[in-house]
């Protein structure tokens, strides 16, 4: 089989994995190709406009897995296809030079053995880095139930690392992919956070320590192939931010590709409930929030008409309105409407003169959603017709575009 047409097969069976973001990564150097400190990784903008890409693909869809929600199981009647290092190597470095990609993104299905597949994936990485001097980014799948050494190796040689968990329970991935071991997932997760935490204090010791995937490691949750609340699956989110150095955690609608009896019946992918999860998920990195602040096992679900942090308001009347020229900035970051840029701006703006609604919409607060919970040297934001009426939809909106708008040339 052709290359090209193993691209066309191997591109388009990785368009499941939703793994990719900006780097975060400094790897460079004067010599060789690529730099990954400039470039970024595909599926981000950069900050003059430049949509930066990178080669996603598979090493292989043959796999001796049969995982009743994907679509490469070994059940399925689909055309195969697999590169060999050689291919993929060469293939990178000529879309490098031709300027059609920044960095690789590179996954597999589970060929031979989860070791074999493992080794096949280092050899593609270190020769990448060794013999091509590729300085590009790098993201690489570790797969599930390779021996440590080996995913230890490939760390040391790429920018950020995935261990994808799939489903948020135990009971669930031994329903849906008896091949997996959930226990084993976890652990190397908390590996590879081990080993991304020792590593980085060994770097602020000595520049000449090497690194290990200095970008830090992701998974992903499928959101929607399981009976799992949105709470259960925030709570195995928080779990991995707090305990295993986790960098992202990334949410995939279900999309329904085999017929199967232990499947949920979707006629749509729940993208909806996946914009939720990923709304939640900021407030617990970002914002300070638990995930059973966001959530109660009396009502488990994210409410699909309003954001998170409008429904936690609600919820908690006693707590509103907020005075913006007194309150901290860990209670202004709870506001709905108002952001981490803003909080900030409003911190630093005070200090010079008493804020208004206008200079708060000038700050880059959302008014539309502030105004309900927040006072303004102690008068209520809101027209008295306005305090009267309904304002669900108002609050309704599905992005905070707060932290979007530039600040005030002043600050």
């Amino acid at each position: 089989m052709e290359t090209l047409r193993k691209l066309e097969i191997l591109s388009a069976a990785a368009k499941y994995d939703v793994s990719c973001s900006s780097s975060g990564s400094n790897r460079q150097s004067s010599k060789g190709l690529g730099n990954a400190y400039r470039a970024g990784i595909c599926h981000s903008w950069s900050e003059d406009g430049r949509c930066i890409s990178l080669l996603k693909v598979l090493f292989t869809n043959y796999c001796i897995y049969d995982c009743i929600y994907c679509a490469n199981r070994k059940g399925n009647d689909i055309q195969r296809a697999s590169f060999t290092p050689e291919e993929l190597i060469d293939l990178t470095v000529s879309f490098y030079r031709r300027n059609y990609i920044e960095g690789l993104f590179l996954s597999s299905a589970v060929m031979k053995s989860p070791d074999f597949t493992m080794e096949m994936l280092l050899r593609v990485v270190r020769k990448l880095r060794i013999e091509g001097g590729f300085n590009g980014y790098i993201h690489l799948k570790a797969i599930p139930g390779a021996d440590k050494s080996l995913i230890y190796a490939a760390g040391l040689y790429v920018d950020r690392m995935s261990m994808n968990i799939e489903l948020p329970s135990e009971k669930s991935l031994s329903l849906l992919a008896s091949d997996k071991d959930y226990v084993g997932i976890v652990n190397n997760i908390a590996f590879i956070g081990d080993r991304v935490a020792s590593h980085r204090a060994e770097r602020k010791k000595s520049i000449k320590a090497p690194s290990f995937v200095p970008a830090g490691q992701s998974t992903q949750l499928i959101v929607g192939a399981s009976p799992e609340s949105d709470l259960q699956i925030l709570r195995q989110s928080e779990v991995f931010y707090r305990n295993y150095d986790m960098k992202r955690v990334y949410y995939s609608a279900y999309c329904h590709v085999n017929q199967d009896s232990r499947l949920p019946a979707l006629t749509k992918p729940p993208l909806r409930r996946e914009h939720r999860l990923y709304q939640a998920d900021w407030l617990l990195r970002y914002y300070g929030f638990t995930a059973e602040e966001i959530l109660k096992d009396s009502d488990p679900y994210l409410d699909e008409e309003l954001d998170p942090k409008v429904t936690w308001a609600l919820r908690n009347p006693h707590l509103f309105p907020v005075e913006v020229n007194r309150a901290d900035y860990d209670t202004l970051l709870r506001v709905p409407g108002i952001g981490i840029k803003s909080a900030k701006r409003i911190i630093l703006a005070r200090r010079f003169s008493s804020l208004s609604p206008e200079s708060l919409r000038r700050l880059g607060v959302v008014m539309k959603r502030a105004r309900y919970f927040i006072l303004c040297g102690g008068k209520l934001c809101l027209q008295e017709h306005e305090r009267k009426g309904d304002f669900k939809a108002s609050l309704n909106q599905t992005r905070d575009m707060s932290d979007s708008v530039k600040p005030l040339s002043l600050f």
